[in-house]
């Protein structure tokens, strides 16, 4: 599935960094960019005092901003990503491997951490997908409470992606603003079953609580499908908000959609894998 795709290089790296790939803007590596006009508040070691010298003009010199190139991909552990019949759970790992062999095709390194009781590393994730120790899928609790009681130890200025469907009670950016620290960008995918896209207009519905198993037998009219509709867009609204907030790029995906046909064109058409 990743085989196909490469990452590609943040635009929006933090400058001063330090690494091998070099960034889409100006830097602190000693490979020269461009010169342009002095403007207040530049480091005036970067002034050309030579072109200073022929034209009576201060310039400043800019460099190419070399990054460290990694990936770190924080995966949603919840009972709720496990829908039985929905494939959630296997377009998410798929995912996580997609990303994982996207960044070795562009030879950025790569970990996994798993969302369960705190954050923990994958075992076996910094190595190709087949050597992970897949994830159970069986937390039953806040992903945001997990991030406030040990967060992951990210990598300063990588990139992050954090795969979940987003159904838990809380504010988006218990999540958001530990994974957008430093970070040189991040991206959300939301996974989504069908049935949680579309859900039935009339019948009965038997739903089971991810977190108690409790059992709620439900007869569905159109009112009730309509409120769900508005939670629902309610819901992914406030995600997109606090995306927005925290400079995060996010996109939902259908799991049985992913599955059926394997395409990220919103991840291509945001420029952050390329086709191979």
């Amino acid at each position: 599935m990743g085989g196909r795709y490469v990452v590609r290089t943040p635009r929006n790296v933090l400058a001063g960094t330090v690494g091998m790939h070099q960034g889409a803007r100006a830097g602190s590596s000693l490979e020269f960019k461009e010169h342009r006009d002095y403007e207040p508040g530049d480091d005036l070691r970067h002034i050309d005092w030579n072109a200073f010298a022929r034209s009576d003009h201060l310039m400043v010199k800019l460099f190419h901003e070399e990054v460290t190139p990694h990936v770190d991909i924080i995966l949603d552990d919840s009972r709720s990503m496990a829908l039985e019949g929905s494939g959630k759970d296997r377009a998410a790992l798929g995912l996580a491997a997609c990303f994982a062999a996207a960044a070795e095709n562009a030879g950025f390194s790569h970990r996994v951490w798993l969302v369960h009781e705190g954050c923990t590393q994958l075992f076996g994730s910094t190595g190709r997908s087949a050597t992970w120790t897949l994830p159970a899928f069986d937390f039953r609790g806040s992903v945001g409470e997990s991030f406030a009681r040990r967060p992951p130890a990210l990598r300063p200025r990588g990139l992050r992606l954090f795969i979940s469907d987003l159904f838990w009670l809380g504010d988006p950016m218990q999540v958001l603003a530990p994974c957008a620290e430093r970070a040189s960008s991040l991206v959300v995918l939301q996974v989504l079953a069908r049935a949680d896209v579309d859900p039935i207009e009339r019948g009965n519905l038997r739903l089971i609580d991810s977190e108690t198993d409790q059992v709620i037998e439900l007869l569905v009219d159109g009112p009730s499908a309509e409120r769900y509709r508005k939670a629902f867009q309610r819901h992914q609204k406030n995600w997109h908000d606090s995306c927005r907030r925290a400079g995060a790029f996010m996109t939902a995906l259908v799991a049985e959609d992913l599955l059926r046909e394997w395409r990220l064109d919103d991840l291509v058409a945001a420029e952050i894998l390329q086709v191979m």
